[in-house]
């Protein structure tokens, strides 16, 4: 069994680490940099960078800041954020990013996946899914979850393992920031349909939240924000109470 990964991210909006609740009211949550080298240095085994407003805003990636962050830290590092062509890409990786999360880009260009994984190797193409509640149905929802699409989450998370993906990462903007616990039943139905590692995110806020998502998700990594940021929960002790329930950490 292949050890469980633990994956703090890096919400950033205007150069700065920011995190809310439902993906609105944003607040403030450090330098990037600072805590980038923190998790690097406290045992966290990848770190994700966001730059969530940088589709909205119709800019690319904050490239002198994933080069900044690369160059400070020694585990695998995910960027993703205003990806919208293959020189994007090339940029991020050639600035120090070990993998690239699509999302947008990917729902409006389903394609892009398989030409991307064909030509750096789908070990290093993540596709985050970003997915809420509506009318009982699991929907995507793009720009930071600001655009709604009438996409179900479990045909698209199919897709996008047919398409080549090494990885999909599903955020549950119904429990995002909200401490409540990731959402369980659905991250069960994607695990049970899919042979691409999954990552959990949204709604961790205890210890537990993280035992229970192993344990009953079957999710092969599980990835927090705030928790982290504001020192709620310890990387460290975190993997300690993991490994007494069963569950293998690195």
């Amino acid at each position: 069994m292949l050890a469980k990964r633990i994956i703090p991210c890096l919400d950033i909006k205007d150069g700065r680490t920011v995190k809310g609740v439902n993906f609105f009211n944003l607040k403030d949550a450090g330098d990037p940099i600072e805590l980038a080298v923190n998790y690097s240095q406290n045992n966290a085994d990848e770190l994700v960078f966001l730059d969530i407003s940088a589709t909205e805003q119709k800019r690319k990636t904050l490239h002198e800041l994933v080069f900044e962050i690369a160059k400070s830290i020694d585990i695998p590092f995910t960027v993703g954020g205003g990806i919208k062509s293959i020189k994007d890409v090339e940029k991020l990786l050639k600035n120090g990013a070990d993998k690239i999360s699509l999302n947008s880009y990917a729902v409006k260009n389903p394609n892009v996946i398989n030409e991307l994984s064909k030509q750096f190797g789908n070990q290093c193409i993540v596709v985050a899914v970003d997915a809420k509640l509506v009318d009982n149905e699991w929907k995507i929802h793009l720009v930071g979850g600001k655009v709604a699409t009438k996409l179900n989450l479990f045909e698209w998370v199919s897709e996008i393992e047919d398409r080549g993906a090494g990885e999909i990462l599903f955020t549950s903007m119904d429990h995002d920031g909200t401490k409540s616990g990731f959402a369980i039943n659905a991250l069960n139905k994607i695990s049970s349909s899919i042979n691409i590692p999954l990552i959990a995110s949204g709604g961790a806020g205890e210890i537990k939240h993280f035992v229970d998502v192993f344990k009953y998700a079957n999710v092969d990594a599980a990835l927090a924000a705030s928790v982290f940021h504001y020192g709620h929960i310890s990387i460290n002790k975190l993997k300690k109470k993991l490994i007494k329930n069963g569950i293998i950490v690195r």
